[in-house]
């Protein structure tokens, strides 16, 4: 296998798993506010439901390294790795609460993910190296 066939393929997983992070942290309040009727006699969401987000995170995470590992700009790498860290961050405050956060952040985080993986995959192949914009 081929750096850029690599390469291509952890951007498409990136952008995969960002764009479904960001669309179930955009449709959570929707989808429970539909089911505010049958939710009266239970307390939490589903289980399935809250570690959508942990399973995301973990393929962003592999995306992220894989990427960083075949992008042909450093600063590409602590971009992926400071985008990551700070969805991480945001998950990880999410489910333990240790201080109060804006619920935008993490749409942020996913959609710089998003836009990273986009970048990386057009411009910062090997053969043709990063194009400046």
């Amino acid at each position: 296998m081929n750096i850029s066939h690599a390469r291509n393929h952890s951007d498409t997983l990136g952008i995969m798993a960002s764009s479904l992070c960001l669309a179930h942290c955009l449709l959570t309040p929707f989808l429970f506010m539909a089911h505010s009727g049958s939710m009266l006699f239970h307390n939490e969401h589903p289980l399935w439901w809250k570690s959508l987000d942990i399973i995301f995170l973990g393929l962003s995470f592999l995306a992220v390294r894989k990427s960083s590992r075949t992008t042909s700009k450093s600063k590409m790498k602590y971009a992926f790795w400071i985008s990551w860290l700070l969805l991480f961050i945001i998950v990880i405050n999410e489910k333990l609460a240790l201080f109060p956060l804006a619920e935008e952040t993490i749409y942020l985080a996913s959609s710089l993910l998003v836009i990273l993986h986009v970048y990386n995959l057009k411009y910062c192949q090997r053969k043709q190296d990063c194009v400046k914009h």
